[in-house]
């Protein structure tokens, strides 16, 4: 274990930085010393934001967006197309595709994908209120822009057969996302492709399959005694 470089506020200050994506203890510290040279022009001011969105932060009632106003500002945005909705997994991907800024559309937050595995099933995201959006009667099309990872294709094939008979169409994101790849690591670009490749999707037939009938197109046992 290392010795400590400093007293236990600079100490804590490492060790919260470690936590953050991304950052280990070496790029923590080194974090943490651009911070401390920069106190007033620097730590200071983002010691108030941090303060501020803790303060304020909300999650949004309808498409379960981070904000600070509930509605969210996409939402309460009157100039996006009501009819698109896109249904991603988490808030860093619906900011991923804010980046790529080729959709005004309005999003649906899951919170999650659907992971047996990790006890995550269907009843832990944020579905129901999804399928009551859709019954709403503004969306048109709904696009299922989730991770192409197992579990993301797996709740994709679940929203589908949620989805089927409700009169919407049901895409998914096309060119440009490759397997196992997550939206909030792709670059605007690609996700732009994505958005507008994207390809409808159909629900699978839960019609039973018909009954084969042994006098149809089969030879008779008269037949098989003559042959």
């Amino acid at each position: 274990m290392g010795r400590q470089i400093g007293g236990p506020e600079i100490e804590r200050l490492i060790a919260l930085l470690a936590r953050l994506p991304g950052l280990g203890p070496r790029s923590a510290r080194k974090a943490a010393l651009h911070l401390v040279k920069r106190r007033e022009e620097l730590m200071q001011p983002l010691a108030r934001a941090l303060a501020e969105v803790a303060e304020r932060i909300l999650v949004c009632s309808v498409c379960h967006n981070i904000d600070t106003t509930d509605p969210c500002s996409i939402c309460a945005d009157p100039k996006r197309d009501r009819s698109l909705l896109i249904v991603v997994e988490d808030v860093g991907d619906l900011w991923a595709l804010e980046r790529a800024g080729v959709a005004r559309a309005h999003y649906h937050v899951l919170g999650g994908h659907i992971s047996p595995l990790d006890g995550v099933g269907p009843e832990d995201l944020a579905i129901a209120s999804l399928l009551g959006r859709v019954k709403g009667g503004e969306v048109g099309e709904v696009l299922l822009a989730l991770n192409a990872t197992v579990e993301g294709q797996a709740t994709v094939h679940y929203l589908l057969e949620q989805l089927a008979g409700s009169g919407v169409k049901v895409s998914r994101l096309a060119h440009g996302v490759p397997v196992g790849g997550e939206l909030d690591y792709l670059d605007e670009g690609t996700l732009g492709a994505a958005i507008r490749t994207r390809q409808t999707l159909e629900a699978p037939s839960t019609a039973p399959a018909k009954a084969h009938d042994s006098n149809d197109g089969g030879p008779d046992d008269d037949d098989k005694e003559n042959g």
